[in-house]
């Protein structure tokens, strides 16, 4: 089969197509004709060589996918060869064949693309884990949610607004901006040319918010953590804005705050099938039914994964970039 290989660490220059044996499905896992794939952060920093594969998984990139089901491991139940799916995998999505455990997989909604269906799990999963889980978003309450025009950006403002809270964001543009509230953001701050935090104090009559979804990390702790109301929730998902700073606990103290953190790849897999029952559960009924909606930037052939990648990192897209095996771009 065919597969993005990374010829050791570096720049898109390292990526490449080539011929590699085909994955044997174990217990419980379905071998899936790749149909899409979606770019995540988490690939480049893995094509770098910051981010490796857990142990004994694919190194292959990728790490969400969609396609139809083409042989069964032992002790799959629900599912038979030709089924579309989209799911979880951990790692292995750019190549035209990849494992993934049926209780990751989940049925494509009918009338969806696959590259519509490769754009959810990771995002999806993500912001619920970090805005409903951990950050316990109720309705009426404001959320900030960085990097708006990212996967989990869009994700985290459709699902916030559908249970009834107040949605403010920051992004790279006003093209994006514009985006980001036709999504379902009351406002959206430009950091390229504003103060976030002084923005959303200004937005919110000097109150801030319940909770911040952030993916930056160092470079934004510090106001952050003034923008939240007291017993404030911090959830962190990233560190794109570096790991290491000094934090002044007092704040955290006297405002009765928590941060925490999540972050999805080495999960063990009962919890990633835990959370996808969550989604299959809350939130697939409402994409299905187009209350809510995988947003698609652009979708490259396998064999432009390098275009691909210098777009992510370039922050170029608004919602996800995906990547089709056979040459399709819808």
């Amino acid at each position: 089969m065919r597969a993005v290989v990374c010829n050791g660490a570096g720049g898109v220059e390292v990526m490449a197509l080539a011929e590699v044996p085909p994955p044997e499905p174990g217990p419980e896992q379905l071998r899936v004709k790749v149909r899409a794939a979606a770019l995540n952060r988490g690939d480049t920093l893995q094509r770098m060589g910051e981010y490796p594969a857990p142990p004994g998984e694919s190194p292959i990139l990728g790490v969400e996918a969609a396609g139809e089901v083409e042989s069964l491991g032992p002790g799959v139940e629900g599912f038979a060869p030709g089924d579309r799916v989209f799911g979880l995998v951990p790692g292995g999505g750019y190549a035209e064949l990849c494992l993934m455990d049926h209780r990751l997989a989940m049925r494509m909604p009918e009338g969806w693309s696959f590259a519509q269906a490769a754009a959810v799990p990771e995002v999806f999963f993500t912001a619920d884990t970090m805005l409903f889980v951990l950050g316990q978003l109720a309705p009426g309450e404001t959320v900030l949610v960085h990097a708006g025009g990212s996967g989990v950006g869009t994700a985290c403002i459709q699902m916030a607004r559908s249970a009834g809270a107040r949605v403010l964001c920051t992004v790279g543009s006003e093209e994006k901006a514009r985006r980001a509230m036709a999504l379902g953001a009351e406002a959206a701050v430009n950091y390229r040319t504003h103060d976030f935090a002084r923005e959303v104090m200004r937005l919110t009559g000097g109150a801030g918010v319940d909770v911040v979804a952030d993916f930056m990390g160092a470079s934004y702790l510090t106001r952050n953590l003034a923008v939240l109301r007291p017993a404030g929730r911090l959830i962190l998902a990233g560190v794109m804005g570096g790991m290491v700073t000094e934090i002044d606990l007092d704040t955290i103290i006297g405002g009765r705050l928590q941060v925490k953190g999540t972050v999805m790849r080495s999960r063990p897999l009962a919890d990633k099938r835990a959370i996808a029952q969550r989604f299959r559960e809350r939130w697939l009924p409402l994409l299905a039914e187009g209350r809510l909606r995988p947003v698609v930037d652009s979708v490259y052939p396998l064999e432009q994964v390098a275009r691909a990648h210098e777009a992510i990192e370039a922050n170029r897209n608004f919602g996800k970039i995906i990547l089709s095996t056979d040459g399709a771009t819808s």
